[in-house]
């Protein structure tokens, strides 16, 4: 396993995250241990999660199961550099409760006592909001993450979803109070079928020494060899694959993406995990395996190495916008 710098700090992570999101929901918690271990074994030491994982009425579940894996020892926890994520209503698909979502300090406050007790340790590493909060204004944020941080609940506040302004505003507001180390990384939305975060989101994380830690890395399964596996009967596309391929153009694009990457002798979902891993300003992408073959698979994109060749025929097929402003502005 490879590792750097999470951002602008001295926190050093693996090159791929493991994302936790389908711990309870689709994979039970032995094989949730399992897949945990694994990633452990494979020197895999960043993993993310979010309050809300679990969803439904079983929100919260995910960050048990880490709890409860963590409870086993063999300095599991020491080894982990924990994220989780703080915004969404925890009171099941009803509505919220006043004061029990979004990111006021009494909701940050509320909602990192509860997280610690799912997931029985004593601090998080990387304390991440995950939307913006248009209501809450980032003195207040910042104050309730400082008093956090003083009392050694946290270690380092990150963003998810972020608009490359609000990356900006939190970090400049968190530079005026002084003290306050402010944002120190952004999951973004980001993949080679979906590449807008390039022409904001990506070089605001570069300028405030952000890194980049992008999720949905094989575009909901549409980058993983999806027409392969439609031909050879397995699982069918869903969701935004699905939808993809329902349009002629955008099955076509695919279908060329699978014949490049055949003729470089390549599986499809490490060449994309791979792609993301020689982008600039992109610490890891979050892998989110069902099983521990599917991890496999992604640990195995570390160890390749993308010709230029296929990196231009990957740009041809999946263009980015280029650099902003010129990619809106003209």
């Amino acid at each position: 396993m490879e590792y750097t710098q999470l951002g602008r700090t001295g926190l050093k992570v693996s090159r791929l995250v493991l994302g936790t999101m389908n711990f309870g929901p689709l994979t039970d918690e032995a094989d949730s241990h399992a897949i945990m271990d694994a990633a452990l074994d494979a020197g895999i030491n960043f993993f993310d999660t979010a309050n809300v994982y679990g969803w439904g009425d079983n929100k919260g579940r995910t960050e048990s199961i880490i709890g409860s894996w963590f409870a086993k020892g063999g300095e599991r926890r020491d080894k982990v550099v924990l994220a989780t994520k703080v915004y969404g209503n925890m009171a099941g698909d009803g509505p919220a409760w006043p004061n029990h979502d979004k990111l006021s300090a009494l909701n940050i406050r509320r909602a990192v006592d509860a997280s610690l007790k799912r997931l029985q340790t004593d601090h998080i590493d990387v304390y991440q909001f995950h939307h913006v909060d248009r209501d809450t204004p980032f003195d207040e944020i910042w104050q309730a993450i400082d008093v956090l941080v003083q009392q050694g609940k946290i270690l380092y506040a990150g963003s998810s979803n972020f608009p490359g302004y609000k990356i900006a505003q939190a970090n400049e507001i968190a530079a005026r109070r002084g003290g306050t180390i402010g944002l120190v990384s952004e999951q973004c939305l980001y993949n080679l079928a979906e590449r807008r975060a390039e022409m904001e989101v990506i070089p605001a994380a570069q300028e405030y020494g952000l890194g980049v830690i992008p999720w949905s890395p094989l575009h909901g399964g549409l980058l993983g060899g999806v027409i392969k596996k439609e031909v050879e009967g397995g699982r069918r596309a869903s969701g935004r694959a699905a939808d993809t391929l329902a349009d002629p153009a955008g099955r076509a694009r695919i279908q060329s993406y699978e014949d490049l990457l055949d003729k470089h002798g390549l599986e499809p979902g490490e060449a994309a995990l791979a792609w993301l891993l020689t982008r600039p300003g992109v610490t890891g992408p979050i892998v989110g395996p069902r099983t521990a073959e599917q991890l496999d698979s992604a640990v195995r994109a570390v160890e390749l190495e993308l010709s230029e060749e296929l990196l231009t025929g990957l740009d041809e097929i999946f263009p980015g916008p280029g650099p902003s402003p010129e990619a809106f502005a003209w």
